[in-house]
């Protein structure tokens, strides 16, 4: 066991500097360019204030918990929320998308894990406890926790909620729409956004 994580240090300490990938990020993307700052204030009453560590709870080395969030009620205008996560950080070329949860209704003021809490999954196809539809990461679950490299140094996670003026056309997406599917739909949609953020860095 020792021996495995002096592996996994050493080889992130060699990717050290393969990080940054703010470019990549949901935020960042075509649709978002009239709206450059976010205009909702997101926010987490378990975590604290956005720039914060994550207590080892929410990552894979305790209970894998994604944090609460909150938000003020919407304009009349938003139809529809989504909301993603993703870490930046990933040695992966790219930023590493940890969740997709989309046809979030316009009343909702909150996401909490029991939301996410899985009620049935079939061909791939998650059912969750709101009826939220969930989106594809790269382990086929609902929720990846923070989980860096041992040696990679802290990670940056980016929590996205945004508020559409139309509720997306799921048919044109795949069963479990992607990242890049959802930009394309989003696509002249996108009236408001927040992003609360957090860190965290696997100790070897």
């Amino acid at each position: 066991m020792w021996l495995l994580r002096m592996l996994e240090y050493c080889l992130g300490r060699l990717l050290y500097r393969r990080r940054g990938y703010d470019a990549d990020c949901l935020f960042n993307s075509l649709p978002f360019r009239h709206l450059p700052k976010p205009t909702i204030a997101l926010e987490s009453p378990d975590c604290g204030a956005s720039g914060v560590r994550l207590r080892d709870d929410y990552s894979a080395f305790g209970a894998g918990r994604i944090p609460s969030f909150t938000w003020p009620a919407p304009a009349t205008n938003v139809k529809e929320y989504l909301f993603l996560a993703e870490d930046p950080d990933a040695p992966l070329g790219h930023s590493n998308v940890h969740g997709i949860y989309l046809g979030i209704p316009p009343t909702t003021t909150s996401l909490s894990p029991e939301d996410l809490e899985l009620i049935q999954e079939e061909d791939g196809v998650k059912v969750v406890r709101s009826c939220w539809t969930v989106g594809k990461n790269r382990r086929g679950t609902v929720y990846i926790p923070a989980r860096p490299p041992r040696g990679h140094g802290p990670h940056r996670y980016f929590f996205e909620l945004v508020a559409l003026s139309e509720k997306l056309g799921l048919g044109r997406m795949g069963k479990v729409p992607t990242k890049e599917e959802i930009v394309r739909e989003i696509e002249g949609k996108v009236v408001a956004w927040g992003k609360w953020e957090a860190t965290y860095e696997s100790k070897i």
